[in-house]
């Protein structure tokens, strides 16, 4: 497995390199079956440092992890406990979603934005907030992978990434669906039906 360690603003050393391409191989060679590569990322906010782990399988899922401590192999230790604890629950499950890919997930582009959020105090119009436009002020864009997943494993890949809501097509007809945590502990899922010009429909 490839693993890439960086840090942002922060220096890392050789020595934790090679102490986290040990634990993390030794960690997702048990529960992940056929890991492809893996990325970690430390930084430091104060005197907490930050560590995320993102491991990409060979199904296309990524399973993601953070970490903090006050100190640097704490935080990695903490975020590898977590990973380790995802992968371990969905153990079976990943077994079973390796068997019925050979080939990995298919992804679509798509653009991500950060908008800023409107203040009801501003004394400006909002036609003036985008370039002339109306609506909010973009403040970030980038673009990630929707993956074309089956219901159950865009709940699974949720559940991995440790997302609060996961955008995919379903394999089932082609549509984008949503699956989200619900304030009550379950899943709730998004599936858009326009049938007969009627209004799409919420299920979950």
């Amino acid at each position: 497995m490839r693993i890439r360690v960086s840090g942002k603003d922060i220096d890392i050393g050789e020595a934790l390199q090679t102490h986290v391409n040990q634990e993390l191989t030794e960690s997702t060679s048990k529960y992940a079956g056929r890991p492809t590569d893996a990325t970690v990322t430390f930084s430091r906010d104060g005197h907490s440092h930050h560590c995320e782990i993102f491991v990409h399988l060979s199904t296309g899922l990524t399973a993601q992890a953070n970490g903090a401590a006050t100190e640097i192999y704490a935080a990695f230790e903490q975020a590898r406990e977590r990973m380790a604890k995802q992968l371990r629950r969905h153990k079976r499950r990943l077994k079973d979603h390796h068997k019925e890919r050979p080939n990995p997930v298919d992804t679509v582009p798509a653009g991500s934005f950060v908008l800023a959020p409107f203040d009801e105090d501003d004394s400006h119009d909002d036609e003036e907030h985008v370039n002339g436009e109306a609506g909010p002020t973009i403040i970030a864009e980038t673009e990630l992978r929707v993956p074309s997943l089956s219901v159950g494993e865009a709940v699974m890949q949720m559940e991995l990434a440790h997302a609060p809501v996961l955008v995919f097509r379903n394999e089932k007809g082609g549509a984008i669906n949503v699956v989200y945590r619900r304030e009550d502990g379950n899943i709730g899922w998004i599936d858009p039906r326009i049938e007969s010009g009627g209004a799409p429909q919420s299920q979950g």
